[in-house]
């Protein structure tokens, strides 16, 4: 009776936050006259730079515009060597020899294979040839990050001059004195005259930790092709879903109530799909790594064999008796996991495997074109896991129109000792959401209504009443590379994440809340230039999470449910609007009344404290809520929204007597 249970039960499709849709116009995947491709071509420009941050998603073609650039360095700047460091050895195929001439290119990139360094051995023996390498006449080495701090160890600082270091998956690095990756980084820098091109397919850390101080970020030129610019350009791909489905109990057991496992409701087999299990660490998991992956196949099907030469896993579908080919990249046994990944590295077509199972592998670096679903089992506190683990969905490929991440996320429950946990890893989660919206939504920039400055005037260009701009190259710089980051810190918030759903006013959200944690960030920035990084954040979240339409001549954009001309907009209208609202919307309609009950009462239990800024902010949405309801906000309203307001006006009459009392 289960097994017909599941045959006939459909997939369900994920509670989908974030939806964009592109063009498809093939930009981002043309070449030029040097056969670059239009990221690879920006980042040619700043070839002369000494420090690069190159900021780009993945499949951009970063390990290409590495080539282009190292090789220009060594043939026109003067250069001797390339030492590309990348965070695990698989990666080091992305740095193989290509041919670049017959593109169009002067030079072809040919390292000696004896110093590719990401090959099996001793970490004795790797270290010894990264010295040999310094000392001959030999110009491109290949290794991991971990060989590079070893090979440090027995080098000076100048041992580096007239190098150029690259540093792959660049996040790794951290400003944190215990990181040792960044103090190799910040002596190489300091002491000799070495080249570095720091490279990342993420915008986000991920952790508190920045990963350079900013005097040393201020010594790098910034070269950043965006996520939507990306996509746009492809070719195949034309729609891009960032979603949540929501489980209690096991991921994996059977739930009498649905007749089904929730893996199994959300696992379409139909889709090329990598799973990616629970961190061992995490709640979500049963401990045992292992054990987990016999427990997915199982929700799949049956195990009819598993191939000795490849690995692959041959499963039978007990939803519709295919044979599914599978891949475990969980599995300890070095030699057996070896065998599975050199199969995936030559999959030349959709038919070679249609899922991956996988932990800590198949993130960054690693291409499997024709992934569908990136499913992902548990809470990712690091957003640059999150953008990893999306981006191994979002090439471009013929067997696919749309994309799809989905996070299998354990609902609260309010009998669970863990409830506050379970709270703030859902908060968190959808935050993650939020901000990738930032990312793949297409970018604006903004002016002054009164600027008469139109010489970059374009659909993308929106005048606003009251706008600041910023007075100083280092405010301007912000807004220009490091708006995402900023948006990141702001969403991680935890004051943030306690005002997202819904009971704390739009005003006290973006004048009081968002400029605290501006000036934490940025404490060099003056009190005009937090107010216009403030105002850039807020009016830039707020039109992304809106819908901008042409009528004819004009623009209109959907803001708080209500269309509004852009010629009208002010800032002081935007600072009513919570610039993040639109998820916990969508949220609320698709949980029961108990969880959102479970999420409201573990925020209820650690209240922001009332502060004279807040009060101050609350006090135009009291005057509103009396003219709409008749009468004053009420401290004992089930509304969190109404206490919330009733206490900001019992804080402000309090302060009031006192005032009166001593004045």
């Amino acid at each position: 009776m289960e097994q017909k249970n599941i045959e006939h039960q459909k997939y369900v499709k994920p509670i989908n936050l974030v939806k964009v849709t592109y063009a498809q116009t093939g930009q981002s995947k043309s070449t030029n006259a040097l056969g670059m491709r239009e990221m690879q071509a920006k980042a040619f420009e700043a070839r002369t730079a000494q420090y690069i941050l190159l900021k780009a998603p993945p499949a951009s073609g970063k390990s290409r515009a590495l080539m282009f650039l190292a090789l220009d360095k060594l043939i026109n700047q003067g250069l001797k060597k390339v030492v590309v460091a990348v965070p695990e050895r698989s990666i080091g195929n992305s740095f193989a020899p290509t041919e670049l001439s017959k593109y169009g290119f002067y030079a072809n990139w040919e390292p000696n294979q004896r110093y590719n360094l990401c090959t099996p051995g001793s970490d004795k023996s790797k270290v010894k040839a990264f010295h040999e390498f310094l000392a001959s006449n030999e110009r491109i080495l290949i290794c991991t990050h971990s060989t590079l701090r070893f090979a440090f160890d027995g080098l000076k600082e100048t041992d580096f001059n007239n190098c150029l270091l690259a540093i792959d998956e660049f996040h790794h690095v951290s400003a944190d004195g215990e990181n040792i990756l960044g103090n190799v980084l910040r002596n190489i820098m300091a002491k000799s005259n070495a080249h570095i091109i720091a490279m990342t397919g993420s915008y986000f850390r991920g952790d508190s930790v920045p990963v350079l101080l900013p005097e040393d970020e201020a010594k790098f030129t910034p070269v950043t092709y965006n996520y939507y610019d990306q996509l746009n350009g492809y070719e195949y791909l034309k729609s891009l879903g960032i979603g949540y489905h929501f489980y209690r109990g096991r991921y994996y057991k059977y739930d009498p109530e649905k007749g089904t496992s929730a893996l199994e409701e959300i696992l379409d087999e139909t889709l090329k799909t990598i799973i990616h299990i629970p961190s061992v660490n995490s709640a979500e998991s049963s401990k045992e790594k292992l054990e987990e992956v016999n427990h997915i196949i199982d929700c799949i099907g049956n195990l009819e064999y598993q191939d000795t030469e490849t690995g692959v896993l041959y499963v039978k579908s007990k939803r519709s008796a295919r044979i599914l080919k599978i891949a475990d990249l969980v599995n300890d046994n070095l030699k057996e996991r070896d065998k599975i990944v050199a199969y995936l590295r030559g999959a030349s077509s959709p038919d070679d495997i249609d899922m991956i199972i996988a932990l800590g592998m198949a993130k960054e670096g690693f291409d499997w074109p024709y992934c569908q679903h990136a499913l992902t089992i548990g809470y990712r506190g690091s957003l640059t896991e999150i953008i990893q683990i999306i981006g191994r969905a979002t090439r471009d490929s013929s067997n696919k129109s749309h994309a799809q991440f989905t996070n299998l996320i354990a609902q609260p429950d309010a009998v669970d000792d863990d409830v506050k946990l379970a709270v703030n890893n859902m908060l968190k989660a959808i935050t993650a959401s939020l901000l990738m919206e930032q990312v793949l939504a297409p970018n604006f920039k903004f002016k002054p209504m009164e600027d008469e400055d139109d010489s970059d005037d374009d659909r993308n260009t929106i005048k606003i009443r009251g706008f600041k701009k910023p007075t100083s190259q280092r405010a301007k710089d912000i807004i220009e590379s490091d708006l995402n980051d900023l948006k990141a810190k702001i969403l991680q918030d935890d004051t943030m994440l306690k005002a997202m759903p819904g009971n704390i006013e739009p005003e006290v959200i973006n004048t009081v809340i968002i400029p605290r944690i501006i000036r934490e960030v940025y404490p060099d920035l003056s009190a005009e230039d937090v107010e216009a990084v403030r105002q850039y954040v807020v009016v830039d979240s707020v039109i992304k999470n809106g819908e901008v339409e042409d009528h004819g001549s004009k623009k209109f954009i959907r803001m708080a449910g209500s269309f509004v001309n852009i010629d009208d907009i002010h800032v002081d209208l935007i600072d009513t609007i919570n610039p993040f609202q639109k998820a916990f919307e969508i949220l609320s309609k698709n949980v029961t009344k108990s969880v959102l009950k479970s999420i409201q009462d573990a925020i209820n239990i650690t209240r922001i404290e009332m502060t004279e800024e807040e009060a101050v902010a609350s006090w135009e949405a009291i005057k509103r809520w009396k003219l709409n309801t008749g009468k004053a906000p009420d401290i004992n309203s089930y509304d969190p929204k109404e206490q919330r307001l009733a206490q900001a006006l019992l804080f402000l009459q309090d302060a009031k007597r006192k005032q009166g009392k001593n004045g």
